[in-house]
Formats: structure tokens, C-alpha cells, sequence
């Protein structure tokens, strides 16, 4: 059975969309059964062409990827999530919706590449960086002995672990 991991944040222009990319691109590459989706509190429609580009880059096809609700992921039909981690911190201090499945909850937060100062060279380092941090994260998760079987306590503990390295 497919694990599936939801990743937020406020747009679901960058972190998300660049944790979905990295955490799928992982599971691909590994031969893992886990699904990565990403998704916004208040999406801005479009996902950051610099996420694109640190995607697109790293080997990763997003062309099905697309800025949305975390409400598509709050109906009855939708896949049931194992986890749900948010990436921005405004994303965290939301009152999230109910999941399917009743999923773990972690935050691994990261500044906005966005917000980068300096010109379009800067943000694209930014971006790329960012990249690299979540892609990192994502291994470890993807990598986890027994994510399938795991108790959610269990689960919380090693994602609490990530999250500290």
C-alpha cells in the first residue's frame, strides 16, 4: 500500500512544490511505495518558475505539479495521508483541516527562498539551496526501514529525528 505524504505551505509555490518534487524524485529513484503531494492554506495559483527551474535541474519532472488547496486533500475521497508536514511557519501555526486517516504531524520549517535579497542570481542560489536542505530531509524519510508498518509514535519520533538533523 502507497504511503502517502502531504507537504504544506501558505502558496504552494515553492517549499511544498520543491519537497513534493524531491521526496517523489527519491522514491522513484529508491523503488519506494510512497507518494508525495503538496498543497496551500491560500495557493497562489502558480508555482515560482525559480522552483521550476531548481526542479527541472535536479533531474525532477513536475509537469503535473500545480499550485493547490489543502481542501482537495480534506474530502472524504481524497488518498489517505500517513503524514502531513508543514515547511513555512505560517503554514504551522494554521488550524489545519481534517485528513483521512489521521496522519502524523510534523513541522520541518524553512525560510522563504522567495524573500531572498538581491537579484534574480541570488534567489535562484536561494532556491537552490533550499532544494538541496529539503531534498536531504526527504531521503531520510523516504529511507526509513518499515515506514509502512511503523506506528504513528514511532513515525513521530523519526520525523522529530529529521527534523533535527
Amino acid at each position: 500500500m502507497t504511503t502517502n505524504i502531504l507537504i504544506l505551505c501558505t502558496h504552494n509555490s515553492a517549499r511544498s512544490v520543491l519537497s513534493e518534487g524531491m521526496l517523489n524524485h527519491w522514491a522513484k529513484k529508491l523503488g519506494k511505495d510512497v507518494r508525495a503531494f503538496s498543497a496551500g492554506s491560500s495557493p497562489s495559483g502558480r508555482i515560482n518558475p525559480f522552483a521550476i527551474e531548481a526542479l527541472h535541474a535536479a533531474g525532477v519532472d513536475i509537469s503535473s505539479y500545480r499550485s493547490k488547496s489543502w481542501d482537495e486533500f480534506a474530502v472524504a475521497d481524497a488518498p489517505p495521508m500517513r503524514a502531513v508536514i508543514t515547511v513555512c511557519d505560517s503554514a504551522a501555526q494554521e488550524v489545519c483541516p481534517y485528513w483521512p486517516g489521521t496522519p502524523v504531524k510534523v513541522h520541518w520549517g524553512y525560510p522563504d527562498p522567495s524573500n531572498a535579497p538581491g537579484g534574480e542570481e541570488a534567489k535562484r542560489q536561494a532556491f537552490e539551496l533550499t532544494r538541496q536542505a529539503l531534498a536531504y530531509r526527504m531521503l531520510q524519510l523516504v529511507q526509513l526501514d518499515g515506514l509502512e508498518e511503523m506506528s504513528n509514535d514511532a513515525l513521530q519520533a523519526h520525523l522529530q529525528r529529521i527534523s533535527s538533523n
